[in-house]
């Protein structure tokens, strides 16, 4: 019965997600012939707000911050490359609403054929990179992600590059420390338990309370890409264990 009830409220998320996003990414569209930058980038994201909101009140998913001082030192700072842990949709929807800067993402090219979310992501400050061709994948993301830095935004990459199972690792790539070394831009760790409440490539989400951990920021002077990228997972990695220790009882 209780797996009935998931699925039940699950079902009226995404029915709140798909009538709530049509009306907000056409006004975003329309808005963006008047607006570009950041007054656009916090009207169309505000409805990701609706989304962890609807998330919250419909399925009683919840989260709490760990570490809030290191995000006040970190705003703080400058330019800020953030490196999260990647469980589930959740995180990509709730850190526009959680971080103090515009987010500028860096995501496969494909979303933005997502009908109206990806219409109005389009228009937005963000990155979207051809993944089979990784030199000019890597060229953009240098390009750009500087250009968008001096802008105040900060960039937001997933060194495991997909939504990993709970209680699991990915391989940590390091597009995102090497952006960083490349530029002198500190890193902020995040390790995330989305996957407790917001399983990986499914919409039925169950309720609690997820934990979004914020570490300390990593000056990238003088530093190599991949030791600094070490660096980040053994940090996300211990963190994943800590917060949420049953995920990781068999490992």
């Amino acid at each position: 019965m209780q797996k009935i009830g998931w699925s039940i409220r699950s079902a009226l998320f995404v029915l709140w997600l798909a009538l709530t996003v049509i009306p907000w990414a056409i006004m975003s569209i329309i808005a963006s012939i008047f607006m570009r930058g950041t007054p656009l980038y916090w009207l169309t994201t505000y409805w990701l707000r609706l989304a962890i909101v609807g998330a919250r009140v419909i399925c009683g998913v919840r989260h709490r911050i760990v570490g809030a001082e290191n995000l006040r030192d970190a705003d703080r700072a400058g330019p800020v490359i953030l490196l999260p842990k990647h469980q589930s949709t959740w995180e990509t929807f709730a850190f526009p609403g959680l971080m103090p800067h515009p987010l500028c993402y860096v995501f496969k090219r494909e979303l933005l054929m997502i009908p109206f979310f990806g219409w109005a992501m389009g228009r937005l400050d963000m990155i979207h990179i051809d993944r089979s061709k990784r030199a000019e994948a890597w060229n953009k993301v240098a390009e750009q992600g500087q250009k968008f830095m001096a802008q105040g935004n900060w960039i937001i990459m997933f060194p495991e590059g997909t939504r990993i199972p709970r209680g699991q690792a990915g391989q940590y790539k390091a597009g995102g420390t090497r952006l960083a070394v490349s530029t002198g831009t500190p890193v902020l760790p995040i390790a995330v338990t989305s996957a407790r409440c917001w399983p990986r490539k499914s919409f039925t989400l169950r309720p609690g309370t997820i934990d979004v951990s914020i570490g300390k920021l990593i000056p990238s002077a003088g530093r190599e890409p991949d030791e600094l990228m070490r660096e980040v997972q053994t940090w996300i990695e211990a963190e994943m264990r800590r917060l949420d220790p049953q995920a990781y009882a068999s490992t």
